[in-house]
């Protein structure tokens, strides 16, 4: 059976064409800069990578583009051929705790909670609409970024405001990142053989989260009512006391403008006053700019905090798991980090972790009392998997 994931951005959409229940992939693509002009999509099919330019107004038009290319590709002969199609959801609230088939009550229900995740529930809407047009016959199947941390407990997930806020307007913590954190959580189990365990797992990129998974159970997770909370991110600041927008409100500034200050132009864009990625962060390390350092460590702190968070919370910890941007790709982050883990018994092997980039590998010593893994994670065959499993 041939699956689509689909995620879609406000001005991009990755999708992944698979053979169920194989997983085989067929073709997969990142079509950039919808509707936005000079529009190109990249294309991975038969062990090539082919870059196309070519203006993309909408959405539609994106689908097109991909029913076009499965054709001339020979992935498909028919349309029909496609019986599933899995769109990735960033905010689900409290409504879902799994994927679901698309409604019109769940496309209300997604738009309802944009607010929530205003850059992306609006997005992957736009996206589901000019699926269900060009692709009529296919299954529509969402899967939610928040349904797996839906295990949380109250303790976990509410915060110390009124405790009708959380009925009355939904203020709780929700997380997100939660396909990632499920899949190299599954991953991790595999790699020690039971399921009985006590996982950290890593999702550091542009966008970052820690969770603590507990017997393949999301136990707690650093992301809260918003993406913006937790960690130090690209442009996201994360946690802060919440008494300086008041503060600052007080100064002149408006809510708009906060809002967009704290997701846009904060973290290490806000610390270092130039680079949002990673990869000039730490080349500004490397040149001794004081405030990309600043950025690095910063970032660095949270991270072990959480870490430091869930080891204690859960009473231990069976592995500690890298993915993502970061994580995966980014032996200098992944050194500062562990370097710092030292006194709970954990050692870097360095030679391990200087050779690993986006493969799968233990970068740890023999003797360190928990092990640390990179785990490149794979969100898109985690929604083709719930697609082909509601088909």
């Amino acid at each position: 059976m041939k699956v689509l994931s689909i995620n879609a951005g406000s001005s991009s959409m990755k999708f992944t064409a698979y053979e169920m229940p194989e997983e085989k992939v067929l073709i997969s693509g990142y079509i950039e800069r919808i509707g936005i002009g000079d529009s190109f999509y990249t294309l991975k099919v038969n062990g090539d990578k082919v870059e196309k330019h070519i203006d993309v107004v909408d959405h539609k038009q994106a689908f097109e583009i991909v029913v076009d290319e499965l054709m001339n590709y020979k992935i498909v002969e028919s349309l029909d051929e496609i019986k599933a199609m899995g769109h990735r959801i960033v905010q689900g609230g409290s409504y879902f705790d799994k994927s679901v088939v698309v409604t019109e009550d769940v496309m209300m229900k997604i738009e309802e909670l944009a607010p929530l995740a205003p850059l992306h529930n609006p997005a992957a809407l736009v996206g589901i609409r000019a699926a269900l047009e060009v692709f009529p016959s296919a299954l529509q199947v969402v899967v939610f970024d928040t349904a797996f941390h839906q295990t949380m407990k109250e303790d976990k997930y509410l915060y110390a405001l009124p405790y009708e806020w959380c009925k009355d307007y939904n203020v709780r913590r929700f997380g997100a990142h939660g396909t990632s954190h499920k899949y190299v959580s599954g991953r991790a189990n595999e790699i020690l053989g039971r399921t009985n365990t006590k996982l950290i797992t890593c999702h550091i990129g542009s966008g970052a989260s820690v969770s603590a998974v507990v017997n393949g159970e999301c136990f707690d997770t650093s992301m809260g009512l918003t993406p913006n909370a937790g960690l130090v991110m690209g442009t996201r600041c994360g946690d802060i006391d919440a008494t300086i927008l008041p503060y600052m409100i007080r100064k002149g500034f408006s809510v708009d403008e906060l809002d967009t200050i704290m997701n846009k132009k904060s973290g290490f864009l806000g610390i270092s006053g130039k680079y949002s990625d990673a990869r000039d962060i730490i080349s500004g390390c490397n040149n001794k700019d004081e405030r990309s350092i600043l950025a690095r460590d910063m970032f660095v702190n949270r991270v072990v905090d959480y870490i430091a968070k869930y080891y204690f919370s859960m009473g231990g910890c069976d592995m500690i798991v890298f993915t993502a941007g970061m994580g995966e790709k980014s032996s200098p982050f992944r050194a500062e980090i562990m370097k710092r883990l030292s006194v709970i018994g954990i050692y870097l092997d360095e030679e391990a972790n200087n050779k690993c980039f986006g493969t799968e590998a233990k970068i740890s010593t023999e003797d360190s009392k928990i092990p640390c893994y990179v785990i490149p994670t794979d969100e898109e065959v985690m929604i083709a998997r719930d697609a082909f499993n509601l088909v």
